[in-house]
């Protein structure tokens, strides 16, 4: 009796599983959380923050302002990406002599974020969350170029996932986290405490490996070249061939809109999402336990799934249904407008829309790893999310002015339709490569590069 198609099925299930089940995975998923929880200190907890101390929404969305060195990145990212440092490289390696700098500045910025009052010093405040998200956009620099030269090909659907299961677990530190402890304990001790979780982040560094033969290694010259020369090679190497590798990929300008716009109405609803809330009347931890929790929780479910996906059908189709399940579940929030305060409508807004997010998450980290040249990883994938940031932070300014001049119905409902620009986008992208539509993420480089 025959067996072969039925095994060869458990064993592409097995395999698919099976590559979340090692030491590569954890740290990679580790290193998410700590990406994760400053991120969202200067989004959607530092919102709440402002909502709270009585800072108007306009003001509220105009501090999404602070998130531009996430669009900004790929500026300083060749030094990153290139450049040793003189001591922590030598005892670390390139990329973790980095990262443990860059933490350990992170967790001081956090610290100090934490001693300023948004409603007697805004400007403060606002610097303060600038040089936490300016170490944070860093930091990922590092974090994403680790992710992709320590695993390998077949596993970086199973890295994009477990980055966004990590990156969702320093959401609840930094979201479910701080705004429940909030209700009693003042915003200084909050802080302190999540400036000491960056630290624990910067152990896991200590005991990861390094990745080896790093991308962006420059070859070393002999003592008889011509210095000038050197350095000139050195900076084209790290400033201009990832800019003009990137741009050897077919359609390389749709690719970048396709970036920009493919999250733009979850970055206008995400950065008014808290202020919504607090104007419904939800308390600290109404919100900490149904939207942080429960979402979280849902994100993860989303983000597994979506790996699973990426997997079995391949990055395109994952990536449409990701889309489209995120432009539907904010009519979610709409209802959640119309029908007013309601605990049972705000848990089933907050899991549709995160397992949707999460889905999304997956294909999409997955798809800008498999952009990458592994010879500029860090200045390619910084470009990449500098232009997701840009939507997340610069084009999505504006969510206050437009919660200020619009109902909560009307302004989620556009959200939804914000999302149609970038699935038109995927759909060019599809034409452009017909022949990836069902393929993995390494068959799309190859095919792209």
């Amino acid at each position: 009796m025959s067996v072969g198609p039925a095994a060869g099925s458990w064993n592409d299930w097995r395999r698919t599983y099976g590559a979340y089940l090692n030491r590569r995975i954890l740290i990679v998923l580790l290193m998410g959380v700590s990406s994760g929880l400053p991120l969202l200190l200067t989004l959607s907890t530092l919102s709440y923050w402002l909502a709270k101390a009585g800072v108007d929404k306009t003001t509220i969305g105009l501090f999404a302002l602070v998130g531009v060195p996430y669009s900004f990145k790929f500026v300083w990212a060749p030094a990153i990406d290139h450049l040793p440092l003189p001591v922590l490289s030598r005892l670390f390696g390139r990329r973790r002599g980095w990262l443990f700098l860059l933490q350990a500045l992170l967790a001081i910025a956090i610290f100090v974020m934490g001693m300023t009052d948004p409603k007697t010093a805004p400007i403060a405040v606002a610097i303060a969350a600038l040089a936490v998200a300016f170490f944070s956009a860093s930091q990922d620099i590092v974090i994403d170029a680790y992710r992709i030269e320590i695993l390998r090909e077949e596993e970086q659907g199973a890295g994009a996932a477990v980055t966004q299961a990590g990156y969702r677990l320093g959401l609840i530190l930094a979201g479910a986290g701080a705004i429940a402890l909030s209700d009693f304990v003042g915003w200084a001790a909050i802080f302190a405490l999540l400036a000491a979780i960056i630290v624990l982040g910067m152990v896991v560094v200590v005991l990861a490996p390094e990745p080896k033969g790093a991308a962006g290694t420059v070859e070393a010259r002999s003592p008889s070249d011509d210095v000038a020369s050197a350095v000139a090679s050195r900076a084209k190497h790290a400033i201009i061939d990832p800019f003009i590798d990137f741009m050897r990929h077919r359609g390389w300008m749709v690719i970048l809109l396709f970036v920009l716009f493919y999250k733009f109405g979850d970055a206008i609803s995400g950065v008014m999402a808290n202020p919504f809330y607090a104007e419904l009347g939800f308390s600290g931890v109404e919100i900490a336990g149904i939207t942080k929790v429960l979402g979280v929780i849902a994100t993860l479910v989303g983000t597994f799934a979506g790996g699973i996906l990426v997997a079995r059908l391949g990055l395109m189709p994952a990536l449409i249904i990701g889309g489209i399940a995120q432009a539907v579940m904010n009519l979610l929030f709409a209802a959640l407008a119309w029908t007013g305060k309601d605990l049972g409508m705000l848990a089933l807004a907050i899991g549709a829309d995160n397992f949707a997010s999460g889905l999304g998450n997956a294909a999409f980290v997955a798809y800008l790893s498999s952009l990458c040249n592994r010879a500029f990883t860090g200045t390619q994938y910084a470009l990449l999310t500098s232009f997701m940031a840009a939507g997340r932070t610069i084009l999505s300014s504006g969510g206050g002015w437009l919660a200020d001049h619009m109902s909560w119905v009307s302004f989620f409902v556009s959200t939804t339709l914000l999302a149609v620009p970038g699935l038109l986008l995927l759909l060019w992208l599809m034409r452009l490569y017909p022949a990836v539509g069902r393929a993995s993420p390494a068959g799309y480089a190859r095919d792209a590069g």
